[in-house]
């Protein structure tokens, strides 16, 4: 079993499964662009990491991002829709 998910999305479906792994006892993970540094799925994760600047080209659409942020955070599962 795993002890931390990495999000990769944001809004209220990040929300959502904040809600729901919080009550499977599971570290939730956000990450977000500079835009979006203030945003619900943010402040309400157990950690959050910046991507990069506002543009999705430039921070919710790099791979590499994701891969690192998961890997700086030592989340073990990543949940992308």
């Amino acid at each position: 079993m795993f002890d931390k998910v990495l999000i990769a999305n944001r809004g209220a479906i990040a929300c959502r499964i904040q809600r729901t792994l919080r009550r499977m006892k599971i570290a939730a993970v956000a990450v977000y662009s500079e835009a979006d540094k203030h945003s619900l799925h943010v402040t309400s994760a157990d950690e959050s990491v910046c991507l990069g600047a506002a543009p999705s080209a430039e921070s919710y659409l790099r791979q590499d991002g994701l891969i690192d942020a998961a890997r700086a955070t030592g989340a073990r599962f990543m949940i992308g829709c």
